[in-house]
This record gives structure tokens, sequence and C-alpha cells, in this order.
């Protein structure tokens, strides 16, 4: 029998003091092992953002738990004897320090997953995988769930974790307001810019944070993204400092305008935590409790108090319960047999399409983008387009801080590019120009015409919009919510979709 310490991996995406595998562990008896790999910043090529945020906050989360009372062996990326794989670094840690077993967090993606399961065989040491208890629905739960339902509707989900929460429930048990959901309140188009628009708070790199960025730029200058711009909290304080900026300052007008977008503005009223959420410096329950109090005392109305908490304990769970439950194959699905390479402009921003030169701008600038852009500009354009979307949803895993397979890869291929079939959402989330146009300002500073289908002024999203639809009509046309535009379509004159047609391949071969 082994006698030495516990050995205790952290992932970077666990910076939890209270993470379940160190919970119960006793601090003098237990090494944690922090690992900054090279496999973990280039399996997919990272923004140099996402990557400089996520090993500046690991080691700012190592110099809190020593600071807590915890021993901490941390693996830099640049040691001369890491060979940039979490196996290798664990194989090296039980060199130095001879464990008797390994207890460490559950891991967030499969691929992470099949690492930690072979770990006891490879190194004939006892390894516990705990349960990752920071979300609200465990695995078994969600299986159970939807075992029970067909479909897997988000919205049904929702309703149970209310319940289990008890966020926004009234004492004999129904919804706060009488409704469940008042997303219909929430699609206000932008405002007139407003010079005392909330703007998130901006942390100044301190002298590690300085010596991470100087790092990635020279190790990942190859990778998309800027750091001239680098303003990410890296500490659990400077993160809570920036809930509280949301809460005072954004929430009030979150539900009415979470799906505006604004030429140059890229954050308007959203919170900007989900890096900070997904990477374990703020707990979203917690986040949840502090939105309600802020309705209950008066301070942030219904819509969106409901919409926020929504997006947290109801969309986000669901995402990571379909993550788990469908497997690993899930990555693989193309209900739609979208074949077509995702044109360079996604790299570069450049294109004559305000709207998309927006979105994917500030992506590259801030490794951010929220969630309407992400679905209604980008990700609209990738499934108008054929886009395949497995290369859609790389680069989605790419390009934003906050991406993690889990909440990913769902996203992507169900939501954003219905390539499961219709097992995320009801309909294809596809619009054309005038959805665009309603929601944003994008269209007034466009070369392009929202208000044409045809001709070298039409905005591409028009002729791309029913070429979808046609292309698309054996899938499709029995889907009900589609009824009324494949209606619009077969009603057109032959002549006119013929034109249409025309002009979405002309557009679509010129991204070749």
């Amino acid at each position: 029998m082994r006698h030495g310490p516990l050995l205790i991996p952290v992932l970077g995406d666990q910076l939890t003091p209270d993470i379940a595998a160190l919970r119960d562990a006793d601090k003098a008896d237990s090494i944690v092992l922090m690992m900054e790999v090279a496999d973990e910043t280039t399996y997919v090529r990272h923004h140099k953002a996402k990557i400089a945020f996520i090993l500046s906050a690991m080691r700012h989360h190592a110099d809190r738990l020593r600071a807590l009372g915890w021993t901490v062996d941390y693996v830099r990326l640049d040691d001369p004897d890491n060979d940039g794989s979490f196996t290798g670094a664990v194989a090296r840690a039980i060199s130095r320090h001879r464990p008797r077993a390994i207890h460490v967090t559950e891991a967030g993606e499969w691929r992470v997953r099949a690492m930690l399961e072979a770990w006891e065989a490879r190194f004939a040491i006892p390894v516990t995988i705990h349960e990752d208890d920071r979300f609200l629905c465990s695995h078994a739960q969600f299986d159970t769930w939807a075992a029970a339902r067909k479909p897997l509707r988000m919205e049904y989900f929702y309703r149970d974790m209310r319940r289990m929460s008890g966020l926004l429930m009234t004492p004999d048990g129904t919804p706060e307001g009488g409704e469940w959901n008042y997303d219909a309140d929430n699609r206000k188009p932008p405002p007139r810019r407003d010079l005392l628009m909330p703007q998130p708070l901006r942390f100044t790199p301190d002298a590690e944070t300085q010596a991470v960025l100087a790092m990635v730029a020279e190790r990942f200058a190859g990778h998309i993204g800027s750091l001239d711009h680098f303003a990410f909290a890296v500490t659990r304080e400077d993160a809570l400092r920036q809930q509280q900026r949301f809460l005072d300052e954004a929430l009030p007008r979150f539900g009415d305008y979470q799906d505006a977008m604004l030429t140059d503005e890229p954050f308007l009223w959203h919170s900007i935590l989900s890096p900070y959420i997904n990477v374990g410096l703020i707990d979203p329950l917690d986040l949840c409790r502090a939105v309600e109090a802020r309705y209950r005392a008066g301070k942030a109305p219904l819509n969106a108090a409901e919409g926020f908490i929504r997006q947290i304990i109801g969309w986000r769970e669901y995402i990571r319960g379909i993550y788990w439950h469908e497997g690993p194959d899930y990555a693989r699905r193309n209900a739609l047999g979208a074949t077509r390479d995702l044109p360079d402009f996604y790299w570069t921003g450049d294109t004559e399409m305000h709207c998309m030169a927006q979105a994917i701008g500030q992506t590259i600038d801030h490794a951010y983008a929220h969630h309407i852009q992400r679905l209604m500009i980008t990700g609209n354009f990738a499934l108008l387009a054929g886009i395949d979307p497995h290369q859609v949803h790389v680069w989605y895993l790419e390009v934003y801080a906050d991406a993690y397979e889990w909440v990913e890869l769902p996203n992507t291929l169900g939501m954003s590019q219905f390539a499961d079939g219709g097992l995320l959402g009801s309909k294809p989330y596809a619009a054309g120009g005038a959805y665009i146009n309603r929601m944003s300002d994008y269209c007034g500073s466009c070369r392009y015409d929202v208000k044409q289908r045809v001709g070298v002024d039409a905005c591409p999203f028009n002729a791309l919009y029913w070429d979808f639809l046609a292309r698309n009509e054996d899938r499709l046309t029995r889907n009900p919510r589609l009824a009324m535009p494949y209606r619009t379509w077969t009603r057109m004159a032959e002549a006119d979709r013929a034109a249409i047609r025309d002009q979405a391949a002309r557009f679509l071969d010129s991204l070749a």
C-alpha cells in the first residue's frame, strides 16, 4: 500500500476553491497539481486572448490556493520538462511525489474525460473521479429527464430547474408573475446610441498577466485574435467586481435589449460574465440568486431577471446535459448535408457585409460576441451558406473566451446549424436581412441594400435565405414552423425564384 500524499489535479476550467476533489481533502496531506499543457492550447487554434485569459487565471488561482493553505505543484507551459500533455504532467508528478492515490474532478469534455479514465490503469494508482457538482443538474438527473421527454425541449427542462432551485418561484409553487418565460418582452430593437450605456470594467494586467501576454504573443503568433484589447479579470475578486457592475448598471435593461446589436458597441447591456462562470471564478447559482434579489428589491424588472436566469439555469444546464447525453459522436452530425468550407473572412473580418464585419471584428479584438451575434449573424450566415457544421464548430471553439466543447458544441451544431436535425431546436434559426435590420443598426452602414433580393447591391442574406429553404425543401418542408415561408416561396413567380437561386449561386461561388 502506498503511503504518500493525495495528488489532486485541478484543470484549467476548475478554478473554484471548493471544487469537488478538494472539498474533503486534507490540506496537510495533499498536493494540488495544476498544469499548463500545449495540447490544451493547440488541439484547436484558440484565440490568443482566450489562451492568455485561462493561463493567467490559472496562475492567479494557484496563488489563491496557496494562500488558503494548499501545497500547489504548478507546471508552466515553458517548463523545460513539460511534454505538453495532461498525462505526461501527471506521470512526472507521480515520480516527484509518490502519491497513494489521485482524486480529480470530472472533466468538462469527452476528450479529457477519456484521459482521466485511463490514468488508473496507466499508473497503477487508485483514481477517484468526482462529479462536478457546480451544476444544478447532474448527469443522472438529466438522463432521467431525457428518458421521459420526446422531444427534448429546453423550455420544459428549464421549468424543472426553476422548481428545483426555487428561483423566481412563489410560495405556492407557481412562477413569479404567473408566466415561466418573458422572452416576448425581450426583443426590442436597439435604442438610439446612449452616452450612458454601461461598459464592462477593464482590468489592467498585473505583472503575472503581462508575462503571460508576452509568452502568448510569441508562442501563438499565428493564432487568431488580438491581445491589444486584453482586459479580462483573472481573479475571483475582479470577476465579482464585473458581476457587481452588471447588476448595478446593465441588468435593469438587459431583458429589453438582449437581442439588440449596435455598430461599434460589442457589449451593450450584456453581463460579460460567461468566461468567468465557465472557468470557475463565479458561481452561477450565486449569480442567479443575486439577480433574483435585484428583482425582489425592485431594482430590476421581471423580464430582465427571468431572461438572465433562464440563460444560466435553463439554457446553460440544458446544453451541458445534451452534450453528455448524446455522446462524442454528436460532433459529426450533419443533418442538412452541408459541405462548403468556412470562408476566409471568418478569420479576418474582411467582408463588405457590415454585420459580419462587426461580429467577426469584435471577436478578433475581444474574443467575445454576444449570443445574437453568434446565432443570427455569424451562425445564420454559415447555416444559409451551407458551411460544413464541423468547421463552424471548430471556429466557435477557437475564437471565444467562454467556449468549451461541452457548452459550445451543442449550441453550434444544434441551435445554430440545425446539424442534429432538430434535437435542440424546433426549426433552423435562419433569417434574411430583414431580421438583422430590425434588431440592429448594421444595415444602415452596409454597402448592400437590405431591401433588395437580387442585383449587385442586394443583401446576400436575402437570396441565401430563400436558397437555403429551396435546397433543403425535402428535409424541412414538413416542419410546421416553416410552413409560412415555404408557402411564400411556392407562391413566387417561377422567374423570381430562378433569379433568387442564381443570385445565391453566384454569391456562394464567390466565396471560394
